[in-house]
């Protein structure tokens, strides 16, 4: 189990491991928002045994201005009710595309890793990242790595084996969907 989005097109997985305030659950609501298939907001499930990953299809977790930019991006989008002054700042969730619950049970073969950073004004890029940084990065984003101890190493390190890793900066939710639109369609970056 990692802390990371999930999202799937065209029969690839991305993975998006990210510490809290990257961006990644905005991201990820625009991405399930204009195609992507959401498997996970929170909680990427690798099966150690095929490296397929499990969907869940939970809400998407938004905070603070995320809340009002996704309303406006995604008017058509469910909402709960805006919860302001927790640990968090403010709250609120999106529901999950009804695609992306009907076909919850479909598991999706990983074709990427992207660590996912808003940066105000940067254009939307992406670059590639070392297979042994993402494995360092993916493993501190696991939530029992360790309990599974070989196999554990065994199935994060096929994981990264099986996917190009890449760092992803933006701005703007319109480019970023570019970016991963063409990965989906050509399997490389723009």
């Amino acid at each position: 189990v990692f802390h990371a989005a999930v999202l799937e097109r065209q029969g690839r997985a991305v993975v998006l491991p990210a510490p809290p305030g990257s961006g990644k659950s905005t991201l990820t609501a625009a991405l399930c928002q204009r195609g992507w298939r959401l498997l996970s907001d929170e909680l990427a499930l690798c099966d150690t045994h095929t490296g397929e990953l499990v969907g869940l299809a939970r809400p998407v977790n938004l905070k603070n201005e995320s809340i009002a930019l996704m309303k406006a991006f995604a008017p058509d989008a469910r909402f709960t009710s805006v919860v302001p002054g927790t640990a968090k700042g403010t709250l609120a969730l999106m529901a999950a595309p009804a695609d992306s619950v009907a076909r919850v049970t479909q598991r999706a073969r990983p074709a990427w890793l992207v660590l996912p950073r808003y940066r105000a004004g940067s254009p939307a890029h992406l670059a590639p990242l070392d297979k042994a940084v993402a494995f360092i990065m993916l493993a501190e984003q696991s939530f029992n790595y360790d309990i599974h101890g070989v196999a554990g190493f065994e199935a994060t390190a096929a994981l990264i084996d099986r996917c190009d890793c890449h760092e992803f900066v933006y701005s703007s939710l319109d480019e970023a969907i570019a970016v991963f639109d063409h990965l989906s369609q050509t399997g490389a970056p723009a």
